[in-house]
């Protein structure tokens, strides 16, 4: 089944992904079932009713939808009020283009759901050579997903209706050649210009602050977020995590002694030996005068060895019949577990110690002389397993105990909120504590106090004012944290003398800054009054497509000054980095990076249908008459009209 699911990616992506978009809205209807508080309503389109589960249901699914295209992502970012907003929104706009296609009486026939199938090139893995559905085919796909082929097609049904909603719009918005150009020839024409620079730097020399001068700046009210201290407090947290947890988990001898007896073949490994031997052929063909001569030649090397056993890989080599390990002083190429030989050499292999030998073995293939090379496998021995049986054992019982410990970790916290200790008590943790905290959380930083939720909570009215512990945070994966501030220092305005160099710094680049623009102002005013006066720069060419490193403030000014007596001029005041005189001497074609007629045209086009889709999409919310209740308003539209994923053509 798995198999035949890899195969249908591609139709799976093509085909189900729409499901996963508006199945809530077309076919799951079961809402009324829930709670009174899941059917209050957000919002009504059309005169029918958007319940608060519908909305939350929308935005579970659009958190889903994420999961599956990227696993890993932390989908906790798309768990925020403007994401639940935008849930509402698509949710919204589903049901206002519901609402126009059965006013329009938009619809879609048998015919033209057959059409799809036979055109659409997501459904080519179920069409048959002569252009039919593989209907079997198909039911086994959505099978697997849980889906029948009737449902799917209702969807399908519903995805074609919708398309016709601004399918007039879409496919008939008029963009003639000479109006796309004279757009795109202003917005992507270049201008030869040329920039005169005056930088704060270049008259920090001249400043020379006083003592009133220095004061009066470090007292303005614009300048004192730059001298305040950063409001910071002490606090103590608990946190309760497995590893909390698991320190009350123990287990006497016996409980360990008995897993480790009932799961000991996890604990074992194949008991197998390497080893080497000398073989004397006598087959059970043989007569017994041959097996009785193998035999005495084989005693006899054995007596030979039991005077050296160091010599038996050249006893192998001069007289052992096995081909095979003969050459390699008798040495078989892999290790032997149980069952792998013949019972008699197996029993003798398995009754050796390491470099001792056997008896003369008789099999029916001849008699052999073994010795023991090496040993491995067997059980291991319970002292060597009892750490990991301990932890394994733990493990299970923390996750059964972590969520009993959670619930009364978040239950204590917030009913004796003056105080971390009944909770500490109760669940054995230890009170931490933590000085000089502040709002940011550092993000190379670990544990509780680099999670921006923990912070939050800290620095709430609640937490500063009451001095009340904070509600359960979830820190980190099977993570709980909960704090209490102790001392709260506010942010406040230091002492003069002890930011004073960095008032004088500062009030020195706002002087200079300032000199900057009197002198670039003053640059300017010159050169429009005497317009043939050299610049001291070069000429450069640019255009939207390509700044020369513009900042974005002077390529506006370049590209906003008017071109209709050349030369033209500009002054930017660029802030802190002083003041910038343009020059326009040239107003040229349009950038050849911007060239593409075709292009032009297609992107004016697009342009102008996504106005006319919002312009719709308006209208269409006014009759359908679009009302958001309570937590559903406002709502808001900030991107063109979305048509749902197509199923079909």
């Amino acid at each position: 089944m798995f198999e035949f699911i890899r195969t249908h990616a591609r139709m799976f992506m093509g085909i189900l992904v729409p499901l996963i978009v508006v199945s809530f809205v077309f076919i799951n209807q079961g809402y009324d079932k829930l709670s009174e508080g899941g059917n209050s309503t957000v919002a009504k389109v059309g005169g029918r009713e958007i319940s608060q589960a519908e909305w939350d249901a929308a935005h579970r699914t659009s958190i889903d939808r994420f999961r599956q295209q990227v696993p890993n992502l932390d989908v906790s970012m798309f768990d925020t009020p403007d994401m639940k907003q935008r849930a509402l929104d698509d949710l919204v706009r589903e049901r206002v283009m519901q609402f126009a296609a059965r006013e329009a009486g938009f619809r879609a026939t048998d015919q033209r759901v057959l059409h799809a199938y036979r055109t659409d090139p997501q459904f080519a893995t179920v069409r048959k050579a002569d252009g039919s559905i593989d209907r079997a085919k198909l039911e086994q796909i959505l099978a697997s997903q849980g889906m029948s082929v009737a449902g799917f097609e209702q969807v399908m049904r519903e995805q074609i209706a919708l398309k016709q909603v601004f399918a007039g719009v879409n496919g008939t918005a008029i963009a003639p050649a000479t109006s796309a150009s004279a757009a795109f020839d202003a917005l992507f024409q270049q201008r030869e210009v040329q920039l005169e620079r005056f930088e704060p730097k270049a008259f920090a020399a001249q400043v020379k602050p006083t003592e009133a001068e220095i004061e009066a700046f470090y007292k303005d009210a614009n300048n004192a977020a730059q001298f305040k201290s950063t409001e910071r407090v002490d606090v103590e947290y608990l946190v309760l995590d497995f590893a909390s947890v698991k320190k009350g988990v123990s287990f006497p001898e016996e409980a360990l002694r008995s897993y480790y007896t009932q799961n000991i073949k996890r604990f074992s490994k194949a008991d197998e030996r390497r080893a080497r031997h000398i073989q004397i052929l006598a087959t059970s063909k043989a007569s017994p005068a041959e097996r009785a001569a193998a035999k005495t030649k084989a005693d006899a090397l054995r007596a030979e060895l039991a005077k050296n056993p160091a010599s038996f890989a050249d006893v192998a080599k001069k007289n052992s019949q096995d081909s095979a390990s003969a050459a390699r002083g008798g040495e078989i190429d892999a290790f032997i577990a149980r069952g792998d030989s013949d019972p008699a050499y197996e029993a003798a292999l398995f009754a050796l110690k390491p470099k001792e030998l056997s008896p003369v073995v008789e099999t029916p293939e001849g008699f052999f002389i073994i010795e023991l090379l090496e040993a491995r496998g067997g059980a291991t021995p319970f002292e060597t397993a009892r750490a990991d049986i301990e932890n394994e054992l733990a493990a299970n019982e923390v996750q059964k105990r972590f969520a009993d410990a959670a619930t009364e970790f978040t239950n204590l916290v917030y009913e004796q909120a003056d105080s971390l200790k009944p909770a500490a008590d109760k669940l054995k943790l230890e009170i931490q504590t933590a000085k000089g905290v502040t709002r940011q959380a550092d993000p190379k930083g670990t544990g509780p106090l680099a999670s921006a939720k923990f912070l939050e909570a800290l620095f709430s009215r609640d937490a500063l004012e009451n001095k009340r512990n904070t509600q359960a945070i979830e820190a980190g994966p099977n993570q709980l944290v909960a704090g209490r501030v102790k001392v709260h220092t506010p942010s406040a305005l230091l002492p003069l003398a002890e930011v004073r160099a960095r008032v004088v710094e500062q009030l020195v680049a706002s002087q200079s800054a300032a000199l900057a623009r009197k002198q670039g102002e003053a640059r300017l005013a010159a050169l429009r009054a005497a317009p043939a006066t050299a610049m001291s720069s070069a000429p450069l060419l640019v255009s939207r497509a390509q700044s020369n490193d513009l900042a974005p403030d002077v390529l506006n000014a370049v590209l906003k000054a008017p071109a209709t007596a050349l030369p033209a001029f500009a002054g930017v005041n660029v802030g802190g980095d002083g003041f910038v005189v343009v020059k326009v001497n040239k107003v040229l074609g349009r950038d050849p990076v911007r060239a593409d007629a075709v292009q032009v045209n297609t992107q004016y086009a697009q342009s102008w249908s996504t106005a006319e889709s919002h312009a719709l999409y308006a209208s269409m919310k006014d009759r359908a008459g679009v009302k958001l209740l309570g937590k559903g308003a406002p709502l808001t539209d900030k991107s063109a009209p979305v048509l749902p994923v197509n199923a079909t053509n």
